[in-house]
């Protein structure tokens, strides 16, 4: 994910500001880490650069199913 996304994400359940933390970067793309919403404390993970904006219930559904949500159906 690039950094400069920022300007333009929102929490996609209140609309609220997102607070990135990285824990891996590589040039200007986070690899892993996580986005925080400062109003509803919702948060979204980041892999393999991929930030999974799903909802909880969906991402958790995902989950159950043994489907990670990323690109290219491996996870």
């Amino acid at each position: 994910m690039r950094q400069d996304l920022m300007d333009i994400l929102a929490c996609p359940l209140c609309k609220g500001p997102l607070v990135l933390t990285i824990a891996a970067v590589e040039a200007d793309e986070v690899l892993t880490g996580e986005l925080r919403c400062e109003a509803c404390n919702e948060r979204y993970p980041i892999e393999d650069g991929i930030p999974n904006l799903l909802p909880p219930a969906l991402r958790e559904a995902m989950a159950a199913d043994g489907n990670s949500g990323g690109v290219g159906g491996h996870g």
